[in-house]
């Protein structure tokens, strides 16, 4: 007895040393990766493509085409961007991002503050524009893809997937200028299969001329301006042999908005909102640093807490708990009278 007492005495004093509970890392979902690579993707210099690698170089999560990361800037702004390099290459993610000098600064800190070396957080990837293959979720038996300028970025995977499963496709690819157009060489393997068409040569296109054949069984991904999207949703219309997939890049215009005041709990300011304007844009009029990305309701980056009000809810990710307690998205959320956010 003395001997087992001894024992025990020295050895749960040694074991805890050994195993101590350590709390379990929280896994926000984030993932710090290096710039590998830098380059002008577009003649006029306006869009760059930057390549990611781990640190430890090894493989990335895996996506599919039409995938994007978010970017979590030095700033402390998060952007959502396609991935815009080829699916099969698990060691490496790319990205293409236009200078927008009006916008709402996330692009001009990625061209002006992002170099090779430099080590960034990402989120993702998440998948909200997936390419659904003919015979495998889709009855389609031909691909039409339509891009306009940097609507090129979730577009450029799809068609490598495309040929790399040699489905029937083709392709038009608009822009103002030959000049402003990315990955111009990029597409160039792909020959004829691909019509390039600039607004300056051949004006503004028209819906039939995007959609091309249009023929029943035709699949049509698209991504690019808002009036484009929009002229082709309202073109298509009563075709439900042809399918239309798009993706934006902008917010969508508001549908029945009536307008209502969003009064700021900690400025006391009150804020207008117009029946065609979201919500972020008008709280951004007095507060431009509130955080946003997608601007479409399904990233949740604008989440923030009404103290009281009626709110219209239009996301498609917040839980009905989380509407319960009084949470919205800025970005696509309404409401009627006084809406008093938590900001």
């Amino acid at each position: 007895m003395l001997l087992a007492t001894g024992l025990l005495k020295t050895w749960f004093p040694v074991w805890g040393a050994l195993s101590p509970l350590r709390r379990r890392r929280h896994n926000d979902g984030t993932m710090a990766v290096r710039i590998i690579g830098r380059e002008q993707v577009a003649h006029d210099q306006n869009v760059i493509a930057l390549t990611f690698a781990a640190l430890d170089d090894g493989p990335l999560p895996a996506w599919r085409a039409g995938a994007h990361l978010d970017l979590l800037l030095p700033s402390g702004r998060m952007r959502e961007y396609s991935l815009c390099g080829d699916p099969a290459d698990t060691d490496r993610y790319r990205i293409a991002v236009r200078r927008i000098p009006d916008g709402g600064g996330g692009s001009v800190e990625v061209h002006d503050a992002l170099s090779v070396g430099d080590v960034v957080t990402i989120k993702g990837p998440r998948n909200a524009f997936p390419l659904a293959l003919p015979g495998f979720g889709s009855s389609a038996t031909t691909l039409r893809f339509i891009a306009g300028g940097i609507g090129i970025t979730p577009i450029l995977p799809m068609l490598a997937s495309a040929e790399r499963l040699g489905l029937d496709w083709s392709m038009i690819y608009t822009g103002r200028s030959l000049d402003s157009i990315p990955f111009r060489a990029e597409l160039a393997r792909y020959g004829d299969k691909v019509q390039i068409r600039t607004d300056d040569d051949h004006g503004l296109p028209t819906m039939a001329e995007l959609v091309g054949d249009g023929a029943a069984g035709t699949a049509i991904y698209t991504c690019g301006p808002v009036p484009m999207l929009e002229g082709l949703r309202a073109h298509l219309s009563g075709r439900p042999d042809v399918e239309l997939h798009y993706e934006r890049f902008s917010p969508p215009p508001v549908e029945n908005g009536k307008p209502f005041t969003v009064h700021l709990a900690s400025t006391g300011d009150d804020v207008a909102v117009a029946s065609d304007e979201s919500m972020l844009a008008a709280v951004r009029r007095a507060m431009p640093s509130v955080p946003y990305s997608c601007q479409q309701g399904f990233c949740g980056t604008c989440k923030i807490k009404a103290q009281s009000g009626d709110v219209e809810h239009r996301d498609t990710i917040l839980t009905d708990d989380e509407r319960a307690a009084g949470y919205l998205l800025t970005c696509v959320s309404r409401a009627s009278g006084t809406l008093v956010l938590d900001l």
